[in-house]
């Protein structure tokens, strides 16, 4: 068999030892599409072990939204959703775009757009972004949401150099956490009831008391939050209803190592 030529589409190739997933196999060819030509086989392999892996944890359902900002050859094939709606790209170019650790904002004007907050339940939603560089600044800088710390606000936040601020359909306040806060690796919040939310950072879940409020009529930014920016850099994203942050973080956390081995 001749091999395909880079930037020849040819069909999915993936060993058949892999059970292969459909919603794997539509992803990989929008991408492909999108890119121009095909993926290698070991980054195929990753994608599809990573939907068969969160369908089997029972959190691939309450993602609506989402994209893996890796493993694409190019930055349109990054934005491809892996589920939902494309977000809107504002201000990044490809040279923004790194195959095995994403897309990096410049803390002033790039940021991606994705749904409406309004358009999640009150009583159970998510936001999730893993972060592959950190923001070293010691500025207050939005990685993920809506505008902080505003009534039915969804948003991933640090205040100062330090501290923590995340809220999820909340009141003006949120959860806040102190020092030594790690702004990578899984970042996010979920809320679980009308009264409690469980958040993570530096993939460490925590949960705390926090009554929801009515969805806040504003757009959910990726690598921003609001028109707070940040200079971090994130490989994957996730909006939805409730899920269970560790579980997702930790087939995250696979797919990054295992697209880091796939791609020369």
């Amino acid at each position: 068999m001749i091999t395909p030529l880079y930037g020849q589409l040819s069909p999915l190739r993936i060993p058949t030892s892999i059970p292969l997933d459909s919603d794997a196999l539509a992803y990989i060819a929008a991408v492909e599409s999108a890119d121009g030509a095909t993926l290698e086989d070991s980054v195929k392999s990753a994608i599809n072990s990573f939907v068969k892996g969160c369908k089997e944890d029972g959190i691939w359902t309450p993602i609506s939204t989402s994209c893996i900002l890796a493993g694409a050859r190019t930055l349109s094939g990054a934005l491809v959703p892996l589920v939902g709606t494309s977000p809107t790209n504002n201000n990044f170019v490809s040279a923004d775009y790194n195959r095995k650790t994403g897309l990096i904002s410049n803390g002033s004007t790039k940021r991606l757009a994705s749904v409406n907050n309004n358009t999640l339940s009150q009583n159970s939603n998510h936001i999730y972004i893993r972060i592959t560089g950190e923001d070293t600044r010691t500025v207050s800088a939005g990685i993920m949401g809506t505008t902080q710390l505003q009534t039915g606000s969804t948003m991933l936040r640090r205040s100062g150099s330090t501290a923590f601020q995340a809220s999820a359909m909340s009141s003006s306040g949120a959860v806040y956490a102190g020092t030594n806060i790690k702004w990578s690796n899984g970042c996010g919040i979920t809320r679980t009831s009308s009264s409690q939310v469980s958040w993570m950072e530096n993939s460490v879940a925590r949960t705390a008391a926090l009554t929801s409020q009515t969805p806040r009529n504003e757009t959910i930014f990726v690598i921003a939050s609001g028109g707070n920016y940040t200079t971090s850099r994130a490989a994957f994203f996730s909006v939805g209803q409730n899920l269970n942050l560790a579980l997702l973080d930790s087939r995250v956390s696979t797919l990054m190592t295992d697209l880091s081995a796939a791609i020369p």
